[in-house]
């Protein structure tokens, strides 16, 4: 999953980005609000961590003009500012959450892992699981019948992104985008062979190969 990090606090960011990538988020960081309403509208992000008090432009008029230019992207909104009054305007300007500094790590984690899953249709579930299958995002390790199947990092990334679009045809070029963040280069045969080493592990059937299309999650693990 891909996120945007919009933060002009830099140690605080700085812990951010790397509690995020420990737990197999690709996460592209910025500071200023002119940049991040150009980026936040431009690149497919699955959901955007943004602060207020931001330079260049206040992160509530950035808000605003995604939501207004039909951005649909969960935002989630994360400020030192406490007021019943600019909780409320975030929330009206189209907030999916809102979180106040200062906040404990794992508060943060489990929200962004709600937020991903309402947003994918799934919010009734407490873990992602399909045919079988359930994931377990604090440990980065997937189970079927009560039995572990350890996962790279690589793979763990993959399993969750195929799990919250179960039957959707994905293309590499696709998944490469949502995977990796800006900064990474992006190789489409990387892709191919993570999902044939997650084939190994969750069986052939689960993934399905569309020629020319891509892969599609089925679940139908064997």
């Amino acid at each position: 999953m891909r996120l945007l990090l919009v933060e002009d606090h830099v140690p605080l960011a700085d812990e951010l980005l790397a509690g995020l990538s420990r737990q197999g988020y690709a996460v592209d960081w910025l500071a200023d609000g002119r940049d991040a309403l150009y980026q936040g509208a431009s690149e497919p992000y699955d959901l955007i961590i943004l602060d207020l008090g931001l330079p260049g432009k206040p992160g509530l008029q950035v808000l605003e003009q995604w939501r207004a230019g039909g951005l649909a992207t969960p935002v989630l909104i994360l400020t030192a500012r406490g007021s019943w009054a600019e909780r409320i305007e975030g929330l009206k300007a189209g907030a999916d959450d809102y979180l106040s500094k200062p906040f404990h790590p794992e508060e943060l984690q489990l929200r962004i892992q709600a937020l991903l899953r309402r947003s994918h249709g799934l919010a009734n579930q407490p873990q992602l699981q399909a045919a079988g299958l359930l994931l377990d995002e604090g440990r980065q390790c997937v189970s079927r019948n009560g039995e572990a199947i350890e996962l790279t990092c690589a793979e763990f990334r993959l399993l969750r992104y195929f799990m919250l679009h179960a039957g959707q045809i994905l293309s590499k070029s696709h998944l490469a985008e949502h995977l990796y963040d800006g900064e990474t280069e992006r190789d489409s045969n990387v892709i191919e062979v993570h999902v044939n080493h997650l084939r190994r592990k969750i069986g052939r059937e689960a993934i399905e190969t569309r020629r020319g299309q891509g892969y599609r999650f089925t679940g139908d693990a064997v």
